[in-house]
């Protein structure tokens, strides 16, 4: 008789337990899952960055940013000079509070009064942000270190490196 009741209130916790996951888990299934950058495809574009900046003779220093605009991968080619370091972070930091160019930036600062004097933020070309195919804000890239248009050129061959990623 011990054993019956034993195995009935057994059978009655563990129904009490598999309630509470269940109810436990289903705020967390009502919650979409937002795409991130990974840390994986960050080195690929900084790879692809690379690649194209030693062809070129350029000498590159590559800032990636995740969707909340935290450093996620960071290179500087040798050579490669030194205030060029903080200018590539600045322009990962604006196309990452934005989901636009720095080049973006620069024309909306010509027309908004102040706007090149908001905190981390730059108008020098060579900023992009990073959006998936479903138009999703995942980071962005600043690179420095040529011309805004050679930093321009090899942000965006980095995000052509890993378009069918995203």
């Amino acid at each position: 008789m011990n054993n019956k009741r034993f195995k009935a209130a057994s059978r009655g916790l563990l129904a009490a337990f598999a309630c509470a996951g269940a109810l436990m888990t289903a705020p967390a299934l009502a919650q979409s899952a937002r795409p991130t950058l990974d840390l994986a495809t960050a080195r690929l574009m900084a790879d692809a960055c690379e690649r194209h900046a030693k062809e070129k003779g350029w000498r590159m220093i590559i800032a990636i940013n995740d969707e909340a605009g935290n450093p996620k991968h960071f290179s500087r080619m040798d050579g490669s000079i030194l205030i060029s370091i903080r200018v590539a972070q600045l322009k990962a930091d604006t196309s990452a509070g934005a989901p636009f160019s720095t080049r973006q930036f620069r024309d909306l600062s010509k027309t908004v009064i102040g706007a090149e004097l908001i905190p981390h933020t730059s108008t020098i070309i060579g900023g992009l942000p990073i959006v998936t195919s479903k138009g999703a804000h995942i980071g962005s890239i600043g690179v420095s270190g040529g011309s805004e248009e050679e930093d321009e050129v090899c942000a965006q061959k980095a995000l052509d490196a890993v378009k069918h990623l995203m």
